[in-house]
C-alpha cells in the first residue's frame, strides 16, 4: 500500500458528489493525464504492486514482474468497466468467453506504457496549488526577515574576549541542533564565505544546506543565484553525499555535503556579486531523521579583502543538549517583552504557514500511473515472457467490435481510445454492469449475481429485461448516476416491506424475484461507522490523507492493528489506510476486504468471532463507553428515560416495557456501558432493515 494512494479516492467521492457523468469518470481514468484529472489514473494501479524485495534481480524475474503489472491493469479494466474475465486468456484462449489469447494480448497493448509510480500530480488544477504555495513561501520568507532582528546576534570569540570585563551582560545563544541553526550577524558586505567545522562526534562532518540571506530575505547562497562552491574535500555516495548538493535547495540526509576527513572540514561559497548579508542558516537534517555528524564547533567567516573576517562561531551558544524536533533559530532570551510577545506571535504565524505549505505539498503527490514509450507486446506461449511469438498491435476483444490501433500509435493516444470505446454507449456491456453494480449496492444481489463476470460462466440475469431497460436509462440521462439512485429507491420494489410471506418463501426462498426487501447484514464499515455516530464520535470531515489501521505503512511484514481510538481513527472507515493481505483487526471478521484484491461481492458469514469481536474488542469497549457517558449526559438522570435514549439512537424504536424490566436490574449491576454493547451486537443493529 502506498501513502499517496489517497488522492484517487478523494477523486471518486468527488466525482459522485457531483454527480460526474460516468462516461467521463471512465475516460478520466484511463487517460485522466489528458483530461486534466491526472489523480484519477490512480484507477490503473489499485492492483496490488509487487515492492522490489518481492522481485528477482535477474531479467527473466524483471520481465515476468512486468507481465503481472500488466496483467493487473488489465484484469482492472476488464472486471470493472465490462465485467469480463479477460485474464483468463493470459495462457490460452478462454475456456468460456469469445476472447482469444490474442485479444488479450492485445488489450496489454493499450496499457503496454503504465508504470507504477508515487509523483507530482500534472493537471491544470496542479498550476493553482503551484501558485499558493509560492505565494505561502514568500510570505516565510517576509515573517523569517522580520525575525531575524529579533535572534540573538552571534558573538564569536573576538567580540567575547572584548566584552570579558561584562560577562554578566552577555547572554548565550541557543544550543546547537541537528536539524537548523541560524547565525545572525551584523549587516556586511562580501563576495565570500566559509563554514569551517572544527569537531563532530568523530565521524565525518555532514550539512544538509548551507543558507545565506540578504536583507531582502533572498538565499544568495543557491546554486540558481550563481553561487559556486567548493570544500575541503568530499565524500561522494550517489543521490545521497555530493558537494552540488549543499546549495541546491533541497534538505534531507539524501541531499547532503560529506566531509572526506573525520572531525572536519569546510564549505566555500563564492558569490556572483557582493552581497550584503545578516543571517546563515544551516543543519546536519531538516528532515530530522539523522543527528550523528553534526557539527559540534564551528565558525564562520567572511571575505574581507585580500583577509577573512570572523563573524560567528560555536563560543557563545549554550552547551545544553537542544530539543531534537525543535527549530532553535530564534529566541527571546534577552528580549523585552514587548519583542518577546511579537517575536512568538511571528513564531506562531510562521509554524501556521509551514503547516499550510506542507498540506499543499503533499497534496501534489499521488501514486497512479507513470507514462513512457509502450513496450513491444508479443503473444507469449502458455503466457510464458520467455517463449514470445507473433507481435500484437492494440486492439479491442474481437467479439465485441473492430478497433485496432498500429504498433506506432503514441501511448497516450492509445489509452484514449480504449477509454472511448469503453464509454461508447454502442458498447454493450459498460451500461449494464454498472446499472448491475448501482441495483446491488441497493438491494445487496445485483440484478446478475456475478457483477464482474457478465460471461458465460457468469450468472444469468434474474430480470434481463430490467437490466436492459436501466442501461438504456442510464445513457439517456446523460450517465448520471444519481438519476439512477433516484430512480430506484423512488421505486414500489425499493420501499415495499422487508415482511416475511411464508408462501412466497417457499417458492423463493432467496428472494431472487423480489417479492419483499432483502433483510441482510450491513458492510463492516457501515457497523463501524453507525458505532461512531451513535456514540457522538464519528468525525465526517472528507478528503485528504486517511487514518492508520496498523502500526505500519509500508513494508513486507510487522503489521500492528491500531486499536485504541485516537483522533484520526474516528473519521468514516472510507479512510482506513489498508495494508495489502492485511484483514482489519475487528471488522475483517464481518468479511471486509483486506484491499489485496478487488471485491466486487461480498460473502455476508455469521461467525462465532464477529460476536466475539463486536462485544469484548478494545474498539468496541471504547465506543461503549462513550456512548454511555452521552446517555448520561443527554438522556437524562432517569434509567428508564436512558434506556429510551439508547433503544431510539441505535435501534430507531422505543424499548417495549418487558425489555426495560429485563435490562434495569443490568444497568443498576454493571453499569449502562454493558447495554451499549449488548445493543451494538443485536440483529437490529446490523441487518437492513
Amino acid at each position: 500500500e502506498r501513502p499517496n494512494a489517497w488522492p484517487y479516492r478523494d477523486y471518486v467521492i468527488r466525482s459522485f458528489n457531483d454527480d460526474k457523468p460516468y462516461d467521463q469518470f471512465i475516460r478520466e481514468q484511463i487517460v485522466g493525464d489528458a483530461l486534466g484529472e491526472d489523480a484519477a489514473t490512480g484507477f490503473l494501479v489499485t492492483a496490488s504492486v509487487l515492492l522490489p524485495a518481492q522481485i528477482g534481480q535477474d531479467a527473466p524475474s524483471m520481465r515476468l514482474a512486468r507481465q503481472d503489472s500488466i496483467d493487473e491493469v488489465v484484469n482492472n479494466i476488464g472486471q470493472t468497466f465490462l465485467g469480463l474475465s479477460v485474464g483468463c486468456a493470459r495462457c490460452h484462449d478462454h475456456k468460456f468467453d469469445p476472447i482469444t489469447a490474442k485479444d488479450y494480448y492485445a488489450m496489454q497493448a493499450f496499457v503496454a506504457g503504465v508504470e507504477y509510480e508515487d509523483r507530482k500530480i500534472q493537471t491544470p488544477g496542479d498550476g493553482k496549488l503551484v501558485r499558493e504555495a509560492a505565494s505561502l513561501r514568500k510570505s516565510l520568507a517576509k515573517i523569517e526577515s522580520r525575525l531575524t532582528r529579533f535572534a540573538p546576534l552571534a558573538r564569536p570569540t573576538k567580540t567575547l574576549d572584548e566584552q570579558a570585563d561584562q560577562p554578566a551582560a552577555i547572554a548565550l545563544r541557543p544550543a546547537l541542533a541537528a536539524a537548523v541553526n541560524t547565525d545572525r550577524i551584523e549587516p556586511a558586505k562580501t563576495t565570500r564565505l566559509r563554514f569551517s567545522i572544527l569537531s563532530t562526534d568523530g565521524l565525518e562532518p555532514c550539512l544538509d544546506e548551507l543558507e545565506v540571506f540578504d536583507l531582502a530575505g533572498e538565499n544568495v547562497a543557491l546554486a540558481s543565484y550563481g553561487t559556486k562552491v567548493t570544500t575541503s574535500g568530499d565524500t561522494i555516495v550517489a543521490d545521497r553525499h555530493d558537494p552540488a548538493f549543499v546549495n541546491d535547495g533541497q534538505y534531507g540526509n539524501s541531499r547532503s555535503w560529506m566531509s572526506n576527513t573525520a572531525n572536519e572540514g569546510w564549505v566555500e561559497l563564492q558569490f556572483p556579486r557582493e552581497v550584503e548579508i545578516e543571517r546563515i542558516v544551516w543543519g546536519r537534517d531538516r528532515e530530522k531523521k539523522f543527528s550523528d555528524r553534526s557539527p559540534a564547533n564551528y565558525r564562520i567567516e567572511i571575505a574581507a579583502g585580500e583577509d577573512w573576517k570572523l563573524v560567528a562561531d560555536s563560543s557563545d551558544r549554550s552547551q545544553a543538549v537542544a530539543e531534537t524536533d525543535s527549530e532553535p533559530d530564534i529566541s527571546t532570551t534577552g528580549l523585552t517583552a514587548a519583542e518577546a510577545t511579537e517575536a512568538s506571535k511571528l513564531m506562531a504565524t510562521k509554524e501556521k504557514l509551514k503547516q499550510e505549505l506542507q498540506q499543499i505539498e503533499v497534496e501534489q503527490v499521488v501514486f497512479a500511473g507513470k507514462f513512457r514509450t509502450p513496450d513491444e507486446i508479443h503473444l507469449l506461449l502458455r503466457g510464458d515472457p520467455e517463449q514470445p511469438q507473433e507481435k500484437v498491435a492494440p486492439a479491442i476483444i474481437e467479439a465485441l467490435g473492430d478497433l485496432t490501433l498500429s504498433e506506432e500509435t503514441p501511448e497516450q493516444e492509445r489509452r484514449l481510445a480504449l477509454a472511448n470505446w469503453i464509454a461508447d454507449p454502442a458498447n454493450p456491456l459498460t451500461a449494464r454492469v454498472m446499472v448491475n453494480r448501482i441495483w446491488q449496492g441497493h438491494f445487496g444481489t445485483g440484478l446478475v449475481p456475478t457483477p464482474s463476470d457478465f460471461g458465460n460462466n457468469g450468472i444469468e440475469p434474474t430480470h434481463p429485461e430490467l437490466l436492459d431497460w436501466l442501461a438504456n436509462e442510464l445513457i439517456r440521462s446523460g450517465w448520471s448516476i444519481k438519476h439512477m439512485h433516484r430512480l430506484i429507491v423512488l421505486s414500489k420494489t425499493y420501499r415495499q416491506s422487508s415482511k416475511l410471506d411464508e408462501a412466497a418463501a417457499k417458492i423463493d426462498a432467496d428472494v431472487q424475484w423480489l417479492w419483499r426487501y432483502p433483510s441482510r447484514r450491513v458492510e463492516a464499515e457501515a457497523i463501524r461507522d453507525s458505532m461512531l455516530a451513535v456514540s457522538g464520535l464519528l468525525d465526517l470531515k472528507m478528503y485528504g490523507r486517511g487514518y492508520d489501521s496498523f502500526n505500519l505503512r509500508g513494508g513486507l511484514e510487522g503489521f500492528q492493528p491500531v486499536e485504541e481510538l485516537t483522533t484520526e481513527n474516528q473519521r468514516r472507515m472510507i479512510y482506513a489506510h489498508k495494508v495489502r493481505r492485511e484483514t482489519e483487526a475487528v471488522f475483517g471478521a464481518f468479511d471486509c476486504p483486506d484491499g489485496g484484491q478487488g471485491a466486487a461481492v461480498r460473502i455476508r458469514s455469521t461467525t462465532p468471532i464477529q460476536a466475539l469481536n463486536l462485544f469484548n474488542s478494545q474498539f468496541t469497549l471504547e465506543v461503549s463507553q462513550a456512548f454511555s457517558n452521552r446517555i448520561e449526559k443527554e438522556g437524562g438522570n432517569n434509567v428508564d428515560d436512558q434506556i429510551q435514549y439508547a433503544y431510539q439512537w441505535t435501534l430507531n424504536r422505543a424499548a417495549t416495557a418487558a425489555e426495560r424490566d429485563a435490562i434495569k436490574p443490568i444497568i443498576q449491576e454493571h453499569g449502562i456501558a454493558l447495554l451499549c454493547r449488548v445493543l451494538f451486537n443485536s440483529n437490529e443493529f446490523l441487518f437492513i432493515p
